[in-house]
């Protein structure tokens, strides 16, 4: 079986504008990210994005649009020699066509990519910014730690959390 680091994306990987970032120009990736993560890719770990994506349903912005800023996000991460896995993105927004079995903090992302990735929930770990990204991961029967927006993520924090 396979483990692995979820990742927020909002906050967590690219700055917290704390509203949609619905141009490509406004998704600022958070640079220091990246050398804390390689190490986990280094270790053996996959590196998938769940975002709650709902600017799609209320069209701020585009599917395309958003896959523009995940390209960006892959290729800074590829250039310092780690790589993302795959990105999970709910587009529904609840007041939009009601409830979805995939926007946090239902955990049905993390689920799919369990399923598809054959991931170990035990040794796996969901790095958040929010209290519905540790909500979904603890559903998934996966740890959560909810970091501040943009706080640099603790490598030794997060190897003591996966140790437990």
């Amino acid at each position: 079986m396979n483990k692995a680091i979820f990742l927020d994306r909002d906050g967590v990987l690219n700055h917290e504008i704390y509203d949609y970032i619905c141009r490509v120009e406004d998704f600022k990736i958070l640079e220091y990210q990246i050398p804390v993560l390689k190490k986990f890719f280094d270790d053996g770990y996959l590196l998938i994005v769940i975002t709650n994506q709902g600017g799609i349903a209320l069209k701020r912005y585009t599917e395309e649009e958003l896959a523009t800023m995940h390209q960006m996000l892959k290729a800074a991460f590829v250039e310092m020699g780690a790589d993302i896995a795959y990105f999970y993105y709910c587009p529904h927004h609840p007041t939009v066509g009601g409830e979805c079995k995939c926007r946090k903090p239902a955990s049905g992302m993390l689920l799919d990519a369990i399923e598809k990735f054959d991931i170990d929930p035990s040794q796996s770990i969901m790095i958040g910014d929010k209290p519905r990204d540790v909500e979904a991961a603890n559903g998934a029967g996966v740890k959560g730690i909810l970091i501040e927006p943009d706080e640099q993520i603790d490598y030794d924090k997060i190897k003591e959390a996966l140790s437990k």
